[in-house]
């Protein structure tokens, strides 16, 4: 066993297993009309941290991690709508929706200025928050989430996010149509014609010009999702300008030599990167971004005290 992982692996047992062992406080919010979020109290005092789950996880997903933040500051974590004890709507999983649910959690907690960190597809809830309140919080922290849920690449395009808007676009024209609001009905015409179609156009002659390079029967992408999940994917929005502090934590299992280790080498690869991480490091210029190469995407549990030394050095800097 290297050494790293030994170190990681007695952390977590000694100081992980030791706090873990004291329940969080469970209550429920009222976000919305008969939509109820569980929300975990960790404890701690001192600057709130706000802790988003990823996909299909659940607030106790930081069972292990949030002890150890708690340490340090007063710590919650919420279950968003459809997932766990909390509500199962039917409606009210577009990703703006789904932030101004984390939004209603503050203010039902009092919370000044928390600084919120999100797992995986809760970027997306971060990029809302981000680019639409970055005044009501005091920082984010993208947890292997800084991907194209989160940050909208507009000079390659995104099918996923592209359709997804398209789809809302049309349902909100329908909507608008049926009331007779015209005003309303020529705006959208007017996204829909210089925005959605050609971006939608965009995408579908690139995957179009790429089908040669594929055999007959070949599945290309995931199933399409129904129900919940199905809801969240057709949810998803063109993040393109994040404001405020922003730290970014990626696992790169992977990463050539240096990368993540070296300060230097680290930097310039990002700076070439094409991938997911360049295009955010590059459209969030004032982003950190920490690369752990030995990580996985659950990185608060894979390299605890590494994702915990990062964000303490990020929060303890940001202003009151």
């Amino acid at each position: 066993m290297k050494s790293s992982l030994w170190v990681r692996v007695v952390f977590g047992l000694v100081v992980g297993g030791a706090a873990s062992a004291q329940a969080p406080k469970t209550s429920f919010v009222t976000v919305q009309r008969d939509v109820r979020l569980e929300v975990l109290d960790w404890g701690g005092s001192g600057r709130p941290v706000v802790l988003l789950a990823g996909r299909g996880q659940t607030a106790h997903s930081f069972v292990s991690f949030a002890p150890l933040l708690a340490a340090h500051y007063h710590v919650y974590s919420i279950t968003r709508r459809g997932y766990g004890a909390s509500s199962k709507p039917a409606t009210g999983y577009l990703a703006d929706r789904l932030a101004d649910d984390v939004l209603a959690v503050i203010d039902s907690l009092h919370l000044s200025k928390p600084v919120v960190a999100g797992h995986s597809l809760a970027g997306q809830e971060l990029s809302s928050l981000g680019s639409r309140h970055a005044d009501r919080v005091a920082g984010l922290v993208y947890l292997d989430a800084g991907y194209g849920y989160a940050y909208y690449d507009s000079t390659r395009g995104n099918i996923r996010i592209d359709v997804s808007v398209l789809k809302q676009r049309l349902d909100r024209l329908q909507a608008a149509g049926s009331i007779g609001d015209i005003a309303t009905m020529d705006t959208i015409f007017k996204g829909l014609l210089d925005q959605d179609l050609p971006a939608v156009r965009r995408d579908l002659t690139l995957m179009q010009g790429m089908l040669g390079q594929f055999k007959q029967g070949t599945t290309l992408g995931p199933p399409l999702q129904a129900g919940i999940e199905g809801a969240i994917d057709d949810g998803g929005q063109r993040y393109t300008k994040i404001n405020g502090p922003v730290l970014a934590i990626y696992a790169l299992a992977n990463a050539a030599a240096g990368v993540g280790v070296d300060p230097q080498v680290t930097r310039q690869w990002i700076a070439k990167d094409q991938g997911a991480i360049g295009v955010f490091a590059r459209g969030v210029p004032q982003a950190e971004i920490v690369i752990l190469p030995d990580a996985n995407h659950f990185v608060f549990n894979s390299n605890p005290s590494e994702v915990l030394a990062k964000m303490r050095a990020f929060i303890d800097r940001l202003s009151r």
